[in-house]
């Protein structure tokens, strides 16, 4: 069994207009955010051995907020393949792995993720921004992953929802 969390980018600003929407940075929001599902992380002992991420700006930001928060050294690899993203590009990229990790976190974009979190758990309706999932893969290697790879939803969280919990 592998671990994947997916996690979608934190709240982007939309201030600048001159900017191209690979370019957008997080809103102060978008950093809280993800500094608050880092904490989740760390409560829940999801620390991954990889991050995978887009390399849209609000993308690194929010893995640069995450590690900040989970004070580990973490290696990221940061792939243009992932900005907008379909499945089947996470599929690609995943099973391309080192079947050494077990534990991998992906920060990307809707509509992609959103759609690879409900092929695999069949359940999600949306995805907000900052939200994390983590999934149970019913594979024993990255390279047995498959559009048709089931898997289990073990978590999933939003800062709204943790926000509410907190109060």
């Amino acid at each position: 069994m592998k671990t994947l969390l997916l996690m979608r980018h934190g709240k982007s600003s939309w201030k600048d207009e001159t900017l191209s929407d690979h370019e957008r940075p997080l809103k102060k929001r978008g950093q809280k955010d993800a500094k608050r599902i880092a904490m989740e992380m760390i409560n829940h002992d999801l620390i991954p051995e990889l991050i995978l991420s887009s390399t849209a700006v609000r993308a690194k930001e929010t893995v640069k907020a995450i590690l900040s928060v989970l004070d580990e050294k973490i290696p990221v690899e940061f792939s243009r393949e992932l900005y907008m993203a379909e499945p089947e590009d996470f599929v690609e990229i995943l099973s391309a792995l080192s079947n050494d990790l077990n534990v991998v976190m992906l920060v990307g974009h809707n509509p992609g993720m959103e759609a690879y979190l409900q092929i695999i758990d069949g359940n999600i309706e949306a995805m907000p921004t900052a939200s994390l999932g983590q999934l149970s893969l019913k594979v024993a290697d990255w390279k047995a992953l498959s559009m048709e790879t089931e898997g289990e939803l073990i978590g999933f969280w939003t800062p709204k929802a943790l926000e509410a919990t907190n109060h």
